[in-house]
C-alpha cells in the first residue's frame, strides 16, 4: 500500500555531504508539510541565499597540497568512471530492453505470436515446434555461470606453490646426484622420493578440500525458478523455466517468481516485489498497457522481471527476454565484470611463503659455499645433500596441508552454524574484516511489516510491547474505544489470500503486500474465528487501493443501529481525513476542530520521527432507508459515500529488524569493526532503523542543529560522529568529501543504485579498508562480488547475489556473522599459533647444522630426521591447534581488526599513492594515462632498493598485525628457538660424554673425517679410552636421536607456550583442547617407532640403545619454555590492553524484538 508517510518517495531527509562546488549556493533537503493537505510530507530544497561557508565541511582552508593528498589513491577509480562513461555503460539506465514501448499490435509482429488481450486464457501463444526452434537459436533460458578451471588445472595451481616447487627441486637433485655418484649418494634415494612426494601430497590435501566444498555448494545455487506455466498451442501447461522461449505466454499468479522479461497483456490487482532488484521493499503494481509505456525498464509498469516475486493478483504476460538478456542477466554482467579480490590471508602467506623461501635458498647456498670449502672438502655430492638438508630445515613443509585443513576444518564448523562458505580462505577474511556495509531490506529487516501503535480518540495505544512510548502510551486492549473498529477495518477492508483454510490462523502464510499482511497478522490476533468474521459481513461493495486515490474502501453488509450496510475506508492520513467530518471517541462521533487537528499532527508526526509506515482508518455508518441491500454502487460515476466519515484512528507499522540484528552489530562495533548500511531505502526510513539497531547512536549534522537550534550550515563536521549520504549526492563527491564521510564511526547510505554501492565499496577499498558486504538482491551482487567478503542470504537471496557472493548464510540470519567474525579471528590466532609453533623448531634444525661444519662437530640431525620432524609429529600437532577456543571469553571480540583502518594508516597510503601518481606519465592532449614499458619497470624495481622512499616504506611502524609478524618471528627464531637449541645441544653433548665423547673430542675427531663409520678405525679420547668403531656408531646414533627426540619434546612444551597471550600458559582455555594431546600422543608414537625400531634404523639412523633417562634434559628446558613464556605475558599485558577497543556509550546490548518501535529522539 502506498502513501505519503516517512516510507513514501516523497520524503527526504537532510544530508549532510553536499555534491555542490564550493562555488554554488548551498542548499540543504529538508522535510517540509503541505499546507493544502495536512499530514503530507514532501521534499524540498531550501537555499540559505548565501555562499555556504567553505570551513564547515573541513574547518579550514583546503590547499592544493591538502586537495591532492585527499584525492590520492582514488584516481584509478576515477579513471575506472570516465572509462565506464566513455564506454557508455551507465548501469540499469542503460539495459537493452525496449518490448515496453510496444503496443500490443507490434508486440505480436515483433515475436510473432498470438495474445488475446480480451480473454487471455483463450491465448494460442506459439506451437511447440516453433518453441523448439527458438530453443535452438536463443540457447535455454539460464543465466550463463562463470567459467570455471578443469580440475586438472586445479591440481596443477595447488602444485605450483613455492614451498612445493622448492621441495621438487631438491628431489630431484637428489636423483640427479644418483645419476653421478650412486655408491655415496645411494642412502638419498628415500630423501628425493619423500621430498617429491611431499609436495603432491601437499597438493593433493588442498586439491580435495576445494573440491569437496565447491561440491557442497552447488546444491545451493539455484540459477532460475524450476518451471512456469505457459500457453503453447493454446494449452496451459507446465514446463521447466529453463525451455522458456521469446514469444510464449506465460501465467503468473501470488507466488511465484518470474521465470524471464514478461510484457503483460493483461492483468488483475497484479503486484511485484522488486525489492531485489531496486532495493525497494514496497510491492509495486503492474498492469497491463496496450500503447506501450516509453518510460525507463526498470519504471515500465507493463514490464515484469526474471527472478521478481509475484505478491498479488496475476497476470498474463508474453516472454521478450531469457537469459543473460534478462535485465537480471544484463546486472548479472555488472558482476561479471567485477574481478574478486585475493584474500588478505592469501596475501600474506603468499609473502611469508617468498620470504622464508628466500631465507631458505640463500641458506643452503651459504652453507653448500662453506661445506665444500671446510666439512665435506670438495666433496660435491654430499655437500648438495648437506645443503637440501638446510632447505628442508628452513622451509616448513607441512604448512600448506595445515593451513588448508585449517580452513577446512573451521569452515564445516561454520557450516554448522548455516554459515556456507565457497572460498576456504573467506573463513579468515570475515575475521579481518574493518568495515561491514549491510543492505537494509531482507537482510537487517523482516520485509514483514508489524502493526506498533494506533492513536484513536485522541489517546496513543502501543500494540507491541515496548519500553520507549512516552508514559502517557496505553496498551492495547481490544476493548478499548476504536479498537474493535480498527480490527474490523484491518479485517474487513483487506483483498490478501491464504496458501490453505483448513489449518490455524497463525499456522497460514498470508499471499499479500506486507503492508497488508501486517494488518491482517494484527487483526486475527483479536477475532475469535478470522474465516467466520468475513463470511458473516460479506462485501457489497469495494474500491481496491492505487496510488492514485491512496486509499482503499469497502461496503460490507454488517448491521449497526442506523441501518444494514457499513462503509470502511484505510489509506493516506491526508486523504482519509479529507473525507472526514467527525472523529470517534469514546464511541461517540464528535466534530472534527482545530484542537483534533493539532493533536492528528502531533500523533502523525510521533509515529513519522520512527520511520514508520502510517495508515488512517475511517468508517461510516450507512442509515436506512437512504442506503440499503439493493441499492446500486458504481465505482465510475462515483455511485458511492466518499464524504461524511468518521475518523477512526491512525495506525503505524514498521518493518522490524530481525531479532539478534541489533546485539550482533552492537559486538560488531565493540570488535572495532565499522558497520554502515547501504540502502535502497528513504533515507529518514534508513535513520530510524539505523538508530533502532546500534548502527547510529550520534548526532548527525541535521539532528545537532535542531537539538542545538544552530543553522545547518554553521554545525562543523567535526562535531558529529554520523551522517546519512543520499545517493543523489554520491556521484559529485570529491578525494576529501570521501575521506570525510569515512572517517565518520556511524554512516548511513540511503537511495542507492548497484553502481553507487560498487562505488562505495571501491573508494573503501582504496583507503584500506578490509571490505565486507551483506545483501540479498540482485541490486547487491556487484558490490557482493569487488568486496574482500561478500555474503549472500539463501532463504530471501537471488541467485545472482549468491553466485557472486563468498559466502552464504543458510538461515538469512544477519547474527551470524558475529560467529563468523569470531570463527575468522579465532583460525586467524590459530594459524598464527600453528606457524609460530611449526618454525620453532627451525633453530634447533639450523644451527646444529651450521656447527657440524663451523666448528667441526658429527652432525646432529640429519636430513631425514628433519624431515620426519617436519611431516611427522609436527604436522599431527601442527593441526590439533584447528581445534583451539578463545584463550578468554570475549578476549578476541573486545580487539581491534588487526589491520585497523586510522588517520595514520590512511595517511601512509595516500602519500604512496601521490607518489606513485607524480610518476604516472600522461598524454599531454588526451591526458590519458600512457602505460610504462617493461624494461622500465624492472629498471624501477632494480633500483627501489636503493631509493630513501624504498625503506621508509619498510621501516614504517604500522599497527597491523600480520600472520608472521616481528614477534612472531622473535619467538620463533630467536626465543623459543634458542632454548630448544641449547636444550638438544646439551643433551647431544651429554650423550657423547656418556659415550666417553668430551666436546674437544667431537671437534678432533670430526676435523680427522675418519670416524663414526663401521669402518671407522679406533678412536683415543683426550682421557686415554679407545672407542671402537661400533661403539662410535651407536654414540652418534644416540646422539642424532636424542637432538631429534629434544626438539620433540621441547615442542610439546611449546604447543601450550605459543597459546599465551592475555593469560599464563596454564589454565583451562590453554590445556583444554584435547587435540592438542591426542597430536603430542601421534607425534610420540611416531618418535618412538623411528627411533626404537631397528629395522628402520638403515633409514633414519636411530637406536634402540637410548635410555629414557636422556629424555629429562628436554623436559627441564621445555619447563624453562614455560617460564619465558609467562614472563612475555606480562611483559606484552600494557601492549594488549592498548589494543582493546573502547566501550562505546549509548549501546543497546538487549535483544531487538523488545524496542521495536523505538522513536528517534532527534
Amino acid at each position: 500500500m502506498e502513501h505519503s508517510n516517512p516510507s513514501s518517495e516523497k520524503v527526504a531527509f537532510s544530508q549532510g555531504v553536499l555534491s555542490l562546488d564550493d562555488l554554488e549556493a548551498a542548499g540543504t533537503r529538508t522535510v517540509a508539510f503541505n499546507p493544502q493537505e495536512p499530514g503530507e510530507i514532501y521534499e524540498e530544497k531550501v537555499h540559505h541565499g548565501h555562499l555556504r561557508p567553505r570551513g564547515v565541511e573541513m574547518k579550514r582552508e583546503m590547499t592544493k597540497e591538502d586537495k591532492e593528498l585527499a584525492a590520492a589513491g582514488y584516481e584509478h577509480l576515477e579513471e575506472q568512471k570516465t572509462k565506464v562513461k566513455a564506454d557508455g555503460s551507465d548501469g540499469l539506465d542503460k539495459v537493452d530492453i525496449i518490448e515496453h514501448t510496444f503496443g500490443f499490435d507490434a508486440l505480436r509482429k515483433e515475436l510473432d505470436t498470438q495474445i488475446d488481450t480480451k480473454d487471455p486464457s483463450c491465448s494460442f501463444g506459439i506451437t511447440a515446434e516453433e518453441a523448439t526452434t527458438r530453443l535452438a537459436r536463443d540457447g535455454p533460458n539460464v543465466l550463463t555461470p562463470p567459467k570455471k578451471k578443469s580440475a586438472l588445472r586445479k591440481y596443477f595451481d595447488c602444485l605450483v606453490t613455492m614451498f612445493n616447487i622448492l621441495l621438487i627441486i631438491a628431489g630431484i637433485l637428489e636423483y640427479v646426484l644418483l645419476g653421478i655418484d650412486f655408491k655415496d649418494s645411494f642412502a638419498n634415494t628415500y630423501l628425493g622420493g619423500i621430498l617429491i612426494a611431499v609436495a603432491f601430497l601437499n597438493a593433493f590435501i588442498e586439491f580435495y578440500q576445494l573440491q569437496k566444498s565447491e561440491a557442497i555448494l552447488a546444491s545451493f545455487l539455484a540459477m532460475i525458478p524450476p518451471s512456469c506455466r505457459v500457453v503453447r498451442d493454446a494449452t496451459l501447461t507446465s514446463i521447466p523455466a529453463a525451455d522458456l522461449v521469446k514469444g510464449d505466454v506465460v501465467l503468473v499468479r501470488v507466488g511465484d517468481k518470474t521465470p524471464a522479461d514478461l510484457i503483460l497483456f493483461a492483468s488483475t490487482d497484479l503486484k511485484v516485489d522488486n525489492s531485489s532488484l531496486t532495493g525497494e521493499s514496497e510491492p509495486q503494481e503492474r498492469c497491463a498497457k496496450p500503447d506501450g509505456v516509453n518510460v525507463r525498464p526498470v519504471e515500465a509498469e507493463n514490464l515484469l522481471f526474471n527472478s521478481t516475486l509475484v505478491v498479488n493478483g496475476e497476470g498474463w504476460g508474453v516472454v521478450v527476454r531469457t537469459g543473460d538478456h534478462t535485465l537480471i542477466g544484463q546486472i548479472a554482467a555488472l558482476t561479471g565484470g567485477e574481478s574478486g579480490n585475493e584474500s588478505p590471508l592469501s596475501k600474506e602467506i603468499g609473502r611469508f611463503v617468498m620470504m622464508v623461501s628466500a631465507i631458505a635458498i640463500v641458506f643452503a647456498i651459504v652453507f653448500f659455499v662453506v661445506g665444500i670449502t671446510t666439512a665435506y672438502k670438495g666433496k660435491a655430492t654430499q655437500t648438495v645433500t648437506f645443503a637440501v638438508s638446510i632447505l628442508v630445515a628452513f622451509v616448513p613443509e607441512g604448512l600448506p596441508s595445515v593451513v588448508t585443513l585449517l580452513l577446512s576444518i573451521a569452515a564445516k564448523r561454520m557450516a554448522a552454524q548455516n554459515v556456507l562458505v565457497k572460498d576456504l580462505q573467506g573463513v579468515e577474511t570475515l575475521g579481518s574484516l574493518t568495515l561491514l556495509a549491510t543492505d537494509k531490506t531482507g537482510t537487517l529487516t523482516r520485509n514483514q511489516m508489524t502493526v506498533t501503535n494506533i492513536w484513536s480518540g485522541q489517546k496513543m495505544y502501543s500494540a507491541f510491547q515496548s519500553n520507549n512510548d512516552s508514559s502517557d502510551t496505553e496498551s492495547f486492549a481490544i476493548d478499548a474505544p476504536g479498537m474493535r473498529e480498527t480490527v474490523d477495518i484491518a479485517a474487513l477492508n483487506s483483498r490478501v489470500k491464504f496458501d490453505k483454510t483448513d489449518v490455524p490462523f497463525d499456522q497460514r502464510a498470508i499471499l499479500g503486500d506486507a503492508t497488508e499482511t501486517g494488518l491482517i497478522r494484527f487483526a486475527g490476533r483479536y477475532l475469535q474465528d478470522f474465516d467466520e468474521h468475513q463470511k458473516k459481513h460479506p462485501k457489497v461493495f469495494e474500491i481496491p487501493f492505487n496510488s492514485t486515490n491512496k486509499w482503499a474502501l469497502v461496503i460490507l453488509d454488517k448491521e449497526h443501529s442506523d441501518g444494514v450496510l457499513t462503509s470502511y475506508i484505510k489509506g493516506a492520513p491526508e486523504r482519509v481525513l479529507a473525507k472526514c467530518t467527525t472523529y470517534l471517541e469514546d464511541g461517540k462521533a464528535l466534530p472534527i476542530t482545530d484542537d483534533f487537528r493539532k493533536a492528528y499532527d502531533d500523533a502523525y508526526n510521533y509515529m513519522a520521527s520512527r520511520g514508520h509506515r502510517v495508515i488512517a482508518c475511517a468508517q461510516r455508518l450507512l442509515p436506512t432507508p437512504e442506503f440499503d441491500r439493493s441499492t446500486p454502487f458504481s465505482k465510475n460515476d462515483g455511485a458511492y459515500p466518499s464524504t461524511e466519515y468518521c475518523f477512526v484512528s491512525l495506525t503505524s507499522l514498521e518493518d522490524p529488524p530481525k531479532h539478534g540484528v541489533r546485539e550482533a552489530i552492537g559486538t560488531l562495533r565493540l570488535a572495532g569493526i565499522k558497520v554502515m548500511m547501504v540502502t535502497g531505502d528513504h533515507p529518514k526510513t534508513a535513520e530510524a532503523i539505523a538508530r533502532k539497531i546500534n548502527l547510529i547512536l550520534g548526532d548527525t549534522r541535521e539532528t545537532l542543529a535542531l537539538k542545538t537550534n544552530r543553522p545547518l550550515e554553521e554545525i562543523y563536521e567535526d562535531e558529529v560522529d554520523a551522517v546519512v549520504v543520499h545517493g543523489d549526492d554520491i556521484d559529485g563527491l570529491q578525494g576529501w568529501q570521501w575521506d570525510q564521510i569515512f572517517a565518520k564511526q556511524e554512516i548511513v547510505f540511503a537511495r542507492t543504485s548497484p553502481q553507487h554501492k560498487l562505488e562505495i565499496v571501491k573508494r573503501a577499498q582504496a583507503l584500506g579498508h578490509i571490505v565486507g558486504v551483506t545483501g540479498d538482491g540482485v541490486n547487491d551482487s556487484p558490490a557482493l562480488k569487488k568486496a574482500d567478503l561478500g555474503i549472500a542470504m539463501n532463504i530471501s537471496g537471488s541467485d545472482v547475489s549468491k553466485e557472486a557472493a563468498n559466502m552464504i548464510l543458510l538461515d538469512d540470519n544477519f547474527a551470524s556473522t558475529v560467529k563468523g567474525v569470531a570463527e575468522g579471528r579465532q583460525i586467524f590466532v590459530n594459524l598464527k599459533r600453528s606457524i609460530q609453533y611449526t618454525i620453532s623448531h627451525s633453530t634447533p634444525e639450523v644451527i646444529p647444522q651450521l656447527l657440524y661444519v663451523v666448528v667441526p662437530i658429527p652432525l646432529p640431525l640429519s636430513a631425514i630426521l628433519i624431515l620426519v620432524i617436519d611431516l611427522g609429529f609436527e604436522l599431527f600437532v601442527a593441526l590439533s591447534f584447528a581445534w583451539d577456543q578463545p584463550e578468554t571469553k570475549d578476549g578476541l571480540m573486545r580487539m581491534t581488526p588487526r589491520k585497523p583502518v586510522n588517520q595514520h594508516s590512511i595517511s601512509t597510503l595516500k602519500k604512496k599513492a601521490l607518489r606513485r601518481t607524480k610518476t604516472i606519465l600522461r598524454d599531454p592532449e588526451t591526458n590519458q594515462v600512457i602505460p610504462p614499458s617493461r624494461y622500465s619497470v624492472w629498471k624501477t624495481r632494480m633500483a627501489a632498493p636503493f631509493t630513501r622512499d624504498f625503506w621508509e616504506d619498510r621501516l614504517e611502524q604500522t599497527d597491523d598485525e600480520t600472520l608472521v609478524d616481528n614477534k612472531l618471528l622473535s619467538y620463533a627464531y630467536l626465543e623459543a628457538g634458542l632454548i630448544e637449541v641449547l636444550g638438544a645441544l646439551v643433551a647431544y653433548f651429554v650423550v657423547f660424554w656418556k659415550s666417553g665423547f668430551s666436546p674437544s673430542d667431537l671437534r678432533t675427531a670430526q676435523q680427522a673425517g675418519l670416524y663414526f663409520t663401521k669402518s671407522s678405525p679406533d678412536f683415543v679420547n683426550g682421557r686415554g679410552q679407545i672407542i671402537h668403531a661400533s661403539k662410535q656408531v651407536d654414540a652418534l646414533a644416540q646422539a642424532q636421536s636424542i637432538v631429534y627426540l629434544s626438539v620433540f619434546i621441547i615442542q610439546c612444551f611449546n604447543v601450550f607456550a605459543v597459546k599465551a597471550k592475555f593469560s599464563f600458559p596454564f589454565g583451562k582455555s590453554i590445556i583444554g583442547n584435547y587435540y592438542n594431546f591426542a597430536g603430542i600422543i601421534a607425534g610420540a608414537c611416531l618418535g618412538m617407532f623411528v627411533i626404537y625400531t631397528p629395522p628402520l634404523h638403515v633409514v633414519f639412523g636411530g637406536t634402540q640403545h637410548l635410555s629414557p633417562l636422556y629424555w629429562l634434559i628436554p623436559v627441564a628446558f621445555g619447563c624453562l619454555l614455560l617460564v619465558w613464556a609467562s614472563i612475555r605475558v606480562l611483559l606484552m599485558r600494557k601492549s594488549v590492553e592498548n589494543a582493546r577497543v573502547k566501550d562505546i556509550k549509548g549501546l543497546m546490548m538487549f535483544p531487538t524484538m523488545r524496542t521495536m518501535s523505538m522513536r528517534s529522539k532527534h
